[in-house]
């Protein structure tokens, strides 16, 4: 008996910006998971991941990711799905960026203080 096919996503990264994409069942690529066409069939999912990586002027490294449906959609179930849904681990780049959490004061002293330490240590810029 073979193994059930665990539902999937088709996911990429857009090839002008380098954001995660996923494939919508509207043809259109998506930055939100939440959007993604869940494919519950294995042949429909290798149909669904060669559409995908015929579109080469839009993406680049198609494959299928694992995911379980949630209430709000498709949710990660491996860490490197969930990272990669959240955007860059740097605050001030890509989806994290749109927070305003980052850019009250703490943070904006935090960033201040780190790049006048990297300039100060910086050989280019030492004065003895």
């Amino acid at each position: 008996m073979s193994k059930p096919f665990p539902p999937k996503v088709v996911t990429a990264n857009a090839l002008l910006k380098g954001d995660v994409v996923y494939l919508t069942a509207n043809d259109d690529w998506s930055p939100n998971l939440s959007d993604a066409e869940v494919i519950e069939d294995e042949a429909h999912a290798t149909i669904r991941l060669l559409d995908g990586t015929a579109r080469q002027a839009e993406v680049v490294g198609v494959y299928l990711a694992d995911v379980k449906v949630g209430t709000q959609g498709p949710e990660p179930v491996h860490f490197r799905e969930a990272f990669r849904a959240r955007g860059p681990s740097n605050l001030f780049h890509g989806k994290q960026a749109d927070s305003a959490k980052w850019k009250k004061k703490p943070y904006r002293v935090m960033r201040q203080n780190a790049m006048r330490t990297l300039l100060a240590m910086s050989p280019d810029h030492q004065t003895s």
